[in-house]
């Protein structure tokens, strides 16, 4: 079994690094972790608690991708754990908390992916305006032989589209919907300089604002239920959601309440509260397009991803720094 010692240390009593897999990865970043690292990989169920008796003290750094994270339980059984090497930009699956407080680098793939997860929010944006996917489900069922005018649908172009988040992502999104011809609002922590775009100080105002809301913010705590069901109603029943950032940002029980009962007149989601799990009240509406967090799932970026995850963790384990940190 390969292992690496800090770049820094001078102790010979310290251990050697050894590194955690965490969940399932990215094949390639899988691959390489078991044939270049010797990784351990963290096994799930009875078995876990006597491998951590076993391997906690020695491990060093956990590479996991954004979905799974390394929990609150799981760090504080890694008492030696100095970095997270995260494969996705989000990182909100780990506890930050717990890892600033301790000293914990998180790493993770940002810039690779904002194009791909931009084009996935203008293809929701795009279908579920124009209705994209429920027209072709209409041919497909052979009702336009008995139904020859399928229903009207809304323009797209020209739209005052609001941005929750106007980062990388956010901006990338913006870019995008400048060319329909679109009026781009936004809501941050505080306003982006010399964006061009009209700021809102709340979600609430932004989506008052507005005739689509765009969700491109982090997920993790600070922003639980960002849209909740005050944001939801000032969208109003003839406004629609996207949301491509994290379910967990959205009030999810008041989304598909509105959307059942036609308080909101529909949503794109790519993301979910409890994933894989999406609320099955959803399935039958003809105005909501569901997809299983694809928003990245590009052959092109997923490659960019697991080279960088790897850069992350080569640079770690050689200069004990990471090249993507996390702030």
């Amino acid at each position: 079994m390969t292992v690496y010692t800090a770049a820094e240390s001078t102790s010979p009593a310290r251990p050697a690094h050894q590194i955690l897999q965490v969940g399932p990865v990215n094949p390639a970043v899988a691959a390489t972790l078991a044939s270049e690292f010797g990784a351990l990989q963290l096994p799930d169920g009875p078995e876990r608690a006597e491998f951590l008796l076993q391997h906690a003290d020695g491990v060093r750094v956990a590479v996991c991708s954004g979905r799974v994270g390394v929990d609150t339980d799981l760090m504080r059984q890694l008492p030696n754990l100095e970095a997270i090497v995260n494969f996705g930009v989000g990182y909100d699956a780990s506890d930050v908390k717990q890892a600033k407080e301790r000293g914990i680098a998180i790493s993770n793939t940002p810039d690779v992916l904002t194009d791909c997860v931009a084009d996935t929010a203008l293809a929701l944006y795009l279908d579920v305006l124009r209705q994209t996917t429920a027209a072709d489900r209409f041919v497909r069922r052979g009702e336009w032989e008995s139904t020859p005018s399928y229903p009207l649908a809304v323009r797209a172009s020209g739209k005052k589209v609001g941005i929750l988040g106007l980062g990388r992502i956010g901006k990338a999104i913006a870019k995008r919907l400048q060319a329909f011809g679109c009026e781009i609002h936004y809501h941050n922590r505080r306003a982006v300089e010399g964006s061009g775009f009209t700021y809102h100080d709340s979600p609430a105002a932004l989506a008052e604002a507005v005739e689509v809301l765009v969700v491109a913010t982090a997920g993790g705590p600070a922003t639980a239920r960002l849209v909740d069901a005050d944001v939801l109603a000032k969208l109003g029943s003839d406004g629609y959601l996207v949301n491509i950032a994290r379910g967990t940002v959205v009030d999810e029980q008041a989304l598909v309440s509105d959307l059942v009962e036609g308080r909101l007149a529909g949503a794109g989601l790519d993301v979910f509260a409890s994933e894989p799990h999406v609320p099955a009240e959803l399935f039958g509406l003809e105005n909501v397009v569901l997809l299983p967090h694809i928003g990245s799932g590009t052959h092109e970026t997923r490659a960019d991803m697991a080279a960088l995850t790897l850069e992350n963790l080569r640079s770690y384990l050689h200069q004990g720094s990471l090249v993507t940190p996390v702030s």
